[in-house]
């Protein structure tokens, strides 16, 4: 097993690190340099970064607020949200972030993965997937990718993009559960696990983690490469440090100490 990557989330509404549940009920939690600096000495395996309105806005993701955490972040350093070209891309990346995080546009034109692939190279594309979770027996798929902060659902079932999204040249993959999102009751280990062994390139589980058993879950009960998480470590309620030393008292590789890009 390879090491496995701790990753908090900052995901960010009008300049603010914010949390919500289930992708609504969002609240405010702490200034993202504050967050990003703290996250970096604690431990952080790399930091995500997602304009979560943007999409939804119609709106380019925020520069400026790129720019403040990118100068503070001493680990890899990944951006999501309103990004709908290859010229969004390239201003993320002449920013200062080391990957670029697609959602909606990846479902509505998924031509700009293989062309992001071809201009950058595998390793700076994230294909980021929310997913939701039907009932057995809907005329809708079990696992079901929706878009545009989950307020959309396609009716394209999460393995298959998952599959596609591999093929077309994304090197990894952000899956989030809308149902577990925020809940901290536990990632969706259903989710996770039918993803991860779809593919050959990482998942990264994200939402629903609550209690430190839930990172050892995600990654042996769903297969996943790397484990993120928000309100837990915004609010302090476990650390980063904790969750590593938790996992390698369980036996899961992790690094440690603090890294530096």
């Amino acid at each position: 097993m390879n090491e496995i990557k701790v990753i908090p989330c900052l995901d960010i509404r009008e300049g603010r690190v914010v949390k919500g549940v289930k992708f609504v009920d969002v609240r405010d939690a702490r200034d993202p340099v504050e967050a990003a600096e703290a996250y970096c000495r604690e431990g952080a395996d790399e930091l995500v970064f997602l304009d979560i309105y943007a999409s939804m806005e119609n709106r380019k993701t925020r520069l400026d607020w790129v720019r403040k955490v990118a100068e503070k972040t001493t680990v890899p350093f990944a951006v999501g949200g309103g990004i709908s070209s290859i010229e969004d891309m390239k201003a993320l990346i002449d920013a200062g972030v080391d990957k670029v995080s697609i959602n909606t546009e990846a479902v509505k034109n998924p031509d700009l993965i293989s062309a992001a692939a071809a201009e950058f190279g595998k390793g700076r594309l994230i294909v980021a997937i929310d997913g939701l979770k039907n009932p057995t027996g809907s005329s809708r798929p079990r696992l079901e990718v929706v878009i545009r902060s989950g307020t959309e659902p396609t009716g394209i079932a999460i393995i298959d993009w998952a599959r596609k999204v591999e093929k077309l040249g994304a090197a990894e993959i952000l899956l989030t559960s809308k149902d577990a999102d925020g809940t901290k009751e536990g990632y969706d280990l259903e989710m996770t696990r039918a993803v991860a062994e779809a593919v050959s390139i990482p998942v990264t589980a994200s939402g629903g983690a609550g209690k430190l058993e839930h990172f050892y879950d995600a990654v042996v009960k769903g297969k996943a490469a790397a484990v993120l998480a928000a309100s837990i470590f915004h609010f302090k309620e476990i650390s980063i440090r904790e969750v590593k030393e938790y996992l390698k008292g369980k036996g899961i590789p992790v690094r440690l100490e603090p890294i530096k890009k």
